[in-house]
């Protein structure tokens, strides 16, 4: 330490300081800008993501609603159907029963065919917005996640280790 203290030297201490502060000026900069704005996207990335999946969240729970809706819908109907075809059958019954037999269970089938044809319209309807919200979520989530050249690499090494594995 008293080997430090009596070679001292004023210049050299002097440059190092200039050095310094020029080191520290270059790199506010030149580098304190990206870094910021780099920052500054990322949050918004991660933010903007975060607002999709709320707003695919939402969507979902108003799908699940409307399918609820169209189930309760299609069984009011059903039922509707059902008691229209029963009250057409004990008329038809007291007027000739062969006849009101007859035509009491071609009207059920029609009418279960019907409810089975809209129930299954209805999912069919139903699963392709699903799917389509599902994809836009995991493109989303691709894009986002490899977004930079370390993402993409990882990736691949990632998924070199599991083949390595099998």
């Amino acid at each position: 330490m008293d080997k430090l203290v009596n070679d001292f030297s004023l210049g050299l201490f002097f440059w190092q300081a200039v050095i310094l502060v020029v080191l520290i000026l270059l790199l506010v900069k030149f580098a304190w800008k990206p870094i910021m704005t780099s920052i500054t996207e990322r949050e918004e990335g991660i933010a903007n993501a975060i607002a999709s999946a709320e707003a695919a969240r939402k969507e979902m729970q108003n799908l699940q609603a409307d399918n609820q809706r169209i189930l309760n819908e299609a069984r009011a109907e059903r039922d509707a159907m059902i008691k229209e075809a029963r009250e057409i059958k004990d008329k038809m019954i007291a007027d000739a029963k062969a006849e009101a037999a007859v035509q009491g269970e071609k009207m059920i089938e029609q009418a279960k065919a019907a409810i089975e044809s809209e129930k299954n319209a209805a999912m069919a309807e139903l699963k392709n917005q699903v799917s389509g919200f599902s994809l836009d979520i995991a493109e989303k989530i691709l894009k986002n996640e490899l977004s930079d050249k370390a993402s993409q690499t990882s990736l691949v090494e990632r998924m070199l280790e599991d083949v390595k594995l099998n």
